[in-house]
């Protein structure tokens, strides 16, 4: 069995161009989501993943991801001389885990960054999580956790999160095919389902399956060796999704793991999605919840206007 994995890469240098002018002069990974920013609650998922060391891709104008990181020690003071209790626990982040960062300043597809983390992971297994998702389970880290524990047991290569997507928006996604399964068949959470395909963002009416990937996976280094051979797509991009491929082809063992109904994923990379996720986890807010609840049933039940 292979050693604990310790480590994981966020890419977060995307240029957030969908979330403009929102994120004209702050990173996609910074925009609050209840109340915290979104890569907030990805790094927090990795820490209760037992994820030690993590790496995050940054671009340009991306330095308030470090500055949000950064200790300061004089406003813990300032908040504990306050008796601010509720505060210091929102930050109770810090500490738990070491944070890196690299540059990826000529944005070059996901794949291209997540290379970049090659010698950071040093030939061991790693975890990769996007941040600019989230996972909304009563424990977040609940997946990664699980798929850490079956990629150890299958000696895999690859275990790739996924979750079923309606057939007409598989276009917007990687979409994988799995061992033994009809394209419109639905599907058990929960354990791993071995890959035999993967395609970038299919055609309208040409996808394999409606299992898109969703943001989280758990890699061996061979995922650099793929990288490295794979070619850049018609926009110059290095996908991820090719390399997988590259693996599946390749013989190696390559899973895909389909989150539940209870552990929805929320994309922020455009406004739709954010504002459905900042509408979700605002309601779901132990002290705000309540009123903001009150607050919409009211605005609803008056007369719409016209569209």
């Amino acid at each position: 069995m292979s050693k604990r994995i310790t480590k994981a890469i966020v890419p977060a240098a995307g240029l957030g161009t969908r979330l403009l002018p929102a994120t004209k002069s702050q990173p996609e990974e910074m925009l609050p989501v209840g109340r915290k920013p979104v890569v907030q609650y990805v790094v927090e998922e990795l820490q209760g993943s037992g994820l030690t060391q993590i790496l995050i891709i940054t671009g340009r104008r991306k330095r308030a991801i470090e500055d949000h990181f950064d200790e300061d020690p004089q406003l813990m003071i300032a908040l504990q001389e306050a008796g601010s209790e509720a505060l210091l626990r929102e930050l109770s982040f810090e500490g738990k885990s070491r944070l890196f960062y690299t540059r990826q300043s000529n944005p070059r597809g996901l794949g291209h960054a997540v290379s970049l983390g090659a010698d950071f992971v040093d030939g061991q297994d790693c975890v990769v999580a996007l941040g600019d998702s989230l996972i909304g389970a009563d424990d977040p880290s609940t997946p990664v956790r699980a798929m850490i524990r079956a990629f150890r047991d299958l000696d895999a290569a690859a275990m790739v999160a996924v979750e079923q997507v309606p057939e007409q928006e598989t276009f917007r996604y990687g979409i994988v095919s799995t061992e033994g399964n009809a394209p419109g068949e639905s599907l058990g959470a929960g354990e791993p389902l071995p890959m035999t395909d993967i395609v970038e963002k299919p055609p309208l009416g040409t996808a394999p399956s409606r299992l898109a990937v969703a943001a989280r996976y758990v890699f061996s280094p061979a995922i650099f060796d793929a990288l490295d051979r794979t070619l850049p797509d018609r926009r110059g991009e290095i996908q991820l999704s090719d390399a997988i491929r590259l693996l599946i082809q390749k013989g190696e063992r390559v899973y895909a793991w389909l989150l539940s109904p209870d552990q929805p994923r929320y994309d922020i990379g455009n406004f739709e999605s954010y504002f459905r996720a900042f509408v979700e986890f605002a309601l779901d807010d132990g002290h705000a919840g309540v009123a903001l609840k009150k607050h919409l049933h009211r605005i609803l039940r008056e007369p719409a206007g016209d569209p």
